[in-house]
């Protein structure tokens, strides 16, 4: 499978703009845990909605598409957890018998960054919302290239991101702590480096040192020639055509 990647984007905290992202693929750290982004190119009652894990998706995803592009492209959101830790605040509401407000409730739903991107850009095209545990990036990567299979003609906006889980679930997951999201403008044609992509059977020696769509990111911005991805129970692999 082949792909042409338009564009990019990508946030962590303190790690905001492609020269910052650049410099951390030369020598990367561990990504930052703290902060959210603004998130002022949105309408005020829009942000109001928005959980930290929105704030993060909807900022690459206004930033790696072009307004031109943005109400017309299809669109996958991937995340492993999604807005759990509110969710985790809910269901501590029900246990105390506290009323719960359906607006709060309807802003965690596993699809709701699908839904404000779809209001904030005006976009009524196909979309898919995801998470797929550990393997959440590349299977949101395989899904994007799935409606670039569907419409050939049209590109596709693929955004994962995740925050750090509540200490509620967090010691049940091993995985590298972060907040962060990446975001890429994928399609058949048109300006932009070549990439493929394939599925091979894996020995399931995934590494947590870095989220996977951030190692991807810094296979891609240092240029080399191919990436292999270890995953829970596939091998994924990156290639530059």
């Amino acid at each position: 499978m082949e792909a042409t990647v338009r564009g990019w984007s990508a946030w962590a905290p303190s790690l905001e703009d492609a020269q910052s992202w650049e410099r951390w693929a030369e020598q990367p750290v561990p990504l930052g845990a703290e902060g959210v982004p603004d998130a002022k190119f949105l309408p005020p009652m829009l942000r109001r909605r928005c959980t930290p894990l929105t704030k993060i998706m909807l900022r690459v995803a206004f930033d790696a598409c072009p307004e031109a592009e943005r109400g017309h492209v299809r669109t996958v959101f991937a995340s492993r957890h999604g807005s759990i830790n509110e969710s985790i605040d809910m269901i501590g509401a029900v246990v105390r018998q506290e009323r719960l407000s359906p607006a709060k409730f309807s802003h965690t739903v596993h699809n709701a960054q699908a839904g404000l991107f779809s209001i904030a850009a005006g976009n009524r095209e196909a979309s898919a919302s995801l998470a797929a545990q550990s393997d959440t990036f590349p299977f949101g990567f395989l899904e994007a290239l799935t409606h670039l299979e569907r419409e050939p003609d049209r590109p596709v906006l693929f955004v994962t991101a995740d925050v750090p889980l509540a200490p509620t679930f967090a010691p049940l997951v091993s995985e590298a702590t972060a907040s962060y999201a990446v975001g890429l403008v994928l399609a058949n044609d048109g300006p932009g480096p070549r990439i493929g992509f394939e599925i091979a059977p894996g020995d399931g020696a995934a590494s947590a040192r870095w989220p996977q769509a951030a190692e991807f990111l810094r296979w891609w911005l240092a240029g080399t020639d191919a990436l292999q991805m270890e995953g829970a129970r596939q091998q994924f692999r990156w290639s530059r055509l």
